[in-house]
């Protein structure tokens, strides 16, 4: 597919404040975009948006919260006349046994990677409409492999995999052309938040090659702004991950098998794992609601 220029595009990155985020936004900048920043962290962002080469401006606001993502997008219609792309990039997670995890942590992961990009989409879908432009949904592996330890994540990139095909059938015949990005490990907060957990880092090190690798960002990146650039259905930022889907029927049975195997191994020491959201990106997520970080606390 021929690619579309992003010269005077306007982009909404959401979880525009660190990784993924940060950098997609930069890039597209880059391009001449046009960048609206979402997020938690105001601080952050400005100090994102200030490193931006194009006119820019940030947005403070929670992507489960209806309200205040009706009124981000109301004020950024504004203030650049259209946009073009969204991408619900947004995201936290947790990991461990579900048996031992914490309730209020599992939960979240499922409204922010999940509710939250409904209600982005929900938000932005008039202005794209208009504009006849492109939603890019930002999942993961784990959404093609389940995996153990990591239950809520598995099910919220399931859950925006499974929506985003659906609503791509639904606003298509509209010109709203919808993508989902794959990603496997790469070098974010969130990912080296996670690998802080001796039991967690040993877990994922005897994944088989090349899950077990961690990715740098900039290629990543640059294989998301490709998919932006020819409003790609599937943007797949590791070269491998396009292999996955044909398999992924497989992979269930595959890893019940090893994964049953895997947490006899660590049975023992399952209690080490701490629980909460992992990463800065968690973090910042308690503590704009609020929410006294169980990080510290063992199960």
């Amino acid at each position: 597919m021929s690619r579309v220029s992003l010269e005077g595009q306007v982009a909404v990155v959401t979880g525009a404040a660190r990784g993924v985020g940060e950098l997609l936004a930069r890039k597209l900048s880059a391009r001449g975009a046009k960048v609206a920043l979402v997020g938690l962290e105001p601080d952050a962002l400005e100090r994102v948006c200030g490193r931006l080469h194009s006119e820019s401006g940030y947005w403070h606001a929670d992507v489960t919260d209806p309200e205040a993502m009706a009124r981000v997008a109301g004020e950024v219609g504004e203030r650049f006349g259209k946009v073009d792309i969204v991408v619900a990039n947004a995201g936290v997670a947790a990991g461990g046994p579900f048996t031992d995890s914490d309730p209020d942590a599992w939960r979240r992961v499922i409204e922010v990677n999940l509710i939250g990009s409904a209600v982005t989409a929900r938000a932005f879908l008039p202005l794209l409409t208009e504009s006849r432009g492109y939603l890019l949904q930002v999942a993961s592996l784990a959404a093609i492999v389940p995996a153990p330890m990591m239950t809520a994540y598995c099910a919220s990139k399931s859950g925006v995999e499974a929506y985003a095909h659906g609503l791509r059938a639904e606003v298509g015949h509209q010109g709203v052309r919808v993508g989902i990005a794959y990603l496997s490990w790469t070098d974010t907060d969130m990912v080296r938040g996670a690998d802080q957990d001796e039991v967690m880092r040993e877990l994922r090190q005897r994944l088989p090659w090349p899950a077990n690798k961690t990715y740098p960002l900039g290629p990543a990146v640059d294989r998301i702004v490709a998919g932006i650039e020819r409003r790609s259905g599937h943007v797949y930022a590791q070269w491998w991950l396009r292999g996955m889907q044909g398999v992924r029927g497989y992979l269930p049975q595959v890893i019940g098998v090893v994964g049953q195997r895997e947490m006899r191994r660590f049975a023992p020491r399952l209690r080490e794992v701490r629980t909460g959201l992992v990463g800065a990106g968690g973090a910042a997520d308690e503590g704009a609601r609020g929410v006294a970080s169980p990080r510290g606390r063992y199960r």
